[in-house]
C-alpha cells in the first residue's frame, strides 16, 4: 500500500513510505520534511556501527591474544597477517549481526563486509611483500572508518531510517 498525503481535497504521494497521513488545507503534514529525521538515523547508525566494530575487534583480539600467548606488542611482528585477518573478521561479524538484529538485508551486510575487508589487503601485501615486519593495525582500522562511512554516504537510503528497533 502506497502512503498517501491529502492535502485540502488533492492526493499527494510523499517521497517517504508508511500510513496513510492526512492534513487540512495549508499544514504540513509530518512527511513533507523527512530530512532531519534521516540525518538523525544516518549518524545514530554510524555510531552504533562504530560501537559494533569496537566490541567485535576487542572481543576477536582478547580472544586472539589469549589463544597465543602474547600481548598485543608481541603479536604484531609474531603474527602480523593473522592478527590482521582477525581483526577484520571480528570487526565483520560484529557489525554484520548487528546489522541482521536492526533488519538490514544480506545485500547491505555483504556491503558492509567488504568496506571492512577490503582496506586489510594492503596491509596484509605489506607484511606478505616484508615492506613491514608488523601489522600496521592503528592504520587499518583508522581506514575502515572513512570506508564504512563512504559505502553508508552511497547507500544513504539504507542507512537513514532503521527498519526495525527506531
Amino acid at each position: 500500500m502506497r502512503e498517501m498525503v491529502v492535502v485540502g481535497e488533492t492526493p499527494v504521494r510523499p517521497k517517504t513510505s508508511g500510513t496513510i497521513l492526512l492534513a487540512r488545507s495549508g499544514e504540513v503534514a509530518p512527511s513533507d520534511h523527512p530530512h532531519s529525521e534521516h540525518a538523525s538515523g544516518f549518524w545514530r547508525h554510524f555510531v552504533e556501527m562504530l560501537i559494533a566494530m569496537a566490541i567485535g575487534m576487542f572481543a576477536g583480539l582478547t580472544i586472539f591474544l589469549l589463544a597465543v600467548g602474547m600481548s598485543f606488542d608481541e603479536a604484531l611482528v609474531a603474527h602480523p597477517s593473522l592478527i590482521l585477518c582477525v581483526m577484520a573478521i571480528s570487526m565483520t561479524v560484529s557489525m554484520v549481526a548487528w546489522m541482521r538484529y536492526r533488519g538490514h538485508g544480506w545485500r547491505a551486510c555483504a556491503e558492509m563486509s567488504g568496506a571492512m575487508v577490503v582496506p586489510v589487503i594492503p596491509f596484509l601485501m605489506l607484511v606478505w611483500f616484508g615492506v613491514t615486519e608488523s601489522a600496521q593495525c592503528g592504520l587499518y582500522c583508522a581506514l575502515t572508518i572513512p570506508a564504512m562511512l563512504g559505502l553508508m554516504l552511497y547507500r544513504r537510503g539504507e542507512y537513514s531510517h532503521h527498519p526495525r528497533g527506531h
